[in-house]
């Protein structure tokens, strides 16, 4: 237990890294948080920085997510097989809860007062080593949601939120920790994604109930981040 613990509290702090912020700063010299939407992630780095530098905050933030259930293994002292491929091993639970816990750490990193990036990245990492086959379903998922949606950070997250749970269901044997373990990543996704989705909605020209509601909740987060950002 006491290993698991310290697996969880590394790939938190692991995934908390803000490397969009620290790419920024060398960069640049500015605070990434108060560019664009103030996103700590690579798409808001690729919009006000360059292409250069969201290659490599993308890079280290899917490294970072991999690095940090690859660690966890380590720790618990479980194989990559065994963490992919359910064997009956308790310690399982604590990879998984190292997954969670780096990607809460992206978003909501203790080094930037908790206020980070969209998860995406880091999420792509850890699925990657514990559930690469049905990333890989939800890669071409997302391809073809793109068509129509023409926001990849938007098909992107419909690709996770649909088809992860789906094929986890129908792939793994037995299936039940990694359902729970895909349903309460996409939960933290989608509460982070939310301001997201609806910018996406307001460009695309909905402005319905829902993207009116989902407006109010973005204006009331923005409202927020400036009186931390006069504190």
């Amino acid at each position: 237990m006491v290993n698991g613990i310290i697996a969880v509290v590394i790939a938190y702090l692991l995934g908390a890294i803000p490397s969009a912020y620290i790419v920024t700063r060398y960069k640049t010299g500015k605070d990434i948080r108060k560019l664009g939407e103030g996103n700590v992630g690579a798409n808001n780095v690729y919009e006000h920085v360059g292409k250069g530098p969201a290659v490599i905050v993308g890079v280290f933030d899917v490294a970072k997510g991999a690095g940090a259930v690859l660690i966890a293994q380590l720790i618990v002292d479980i194989g990559l097989i065994e963490a992919t491929n359910w064997t009956g091993h308790h310690d399982v639970y604590w990879v998984l809860g190292a997954g969670l816990a780096a990607v809460i750490g992206h978003i909501w990193p203790v080094y930037l007062k908790f206020n980070g990036g969209n998860g995406i990245a880091t999420t792509l990492g850890i699925l990657a080593v514990l559930m690469p086959l049905e990333l890989l379903i939800a890669v071409v998922v997302s391809f073809l949601i793109l068509a129509f949606t023409r926001n990849p950070i938007l098909s992107i997250n419909i690709s996770l939120l649909v088809s992860v749970p789906i094929s986890a269901g129908l792939l793994r044997d037995p299936w039940q920790p990694y359902i729970v373990f895909t349903l309460v990543l996409i939960a933290i996704l989608v509460v982070n994604f939310v301001p997201t989705a609806r910018a996406a909605m307001v460009k695309a020209g909905s402005r319905g109930k829902f993207a009116a509601e989902l407006l109010r909740i973005e204006e009331e987060k923005e409202a927020e981040k400036k009186k931390k950002r006069k504190k």
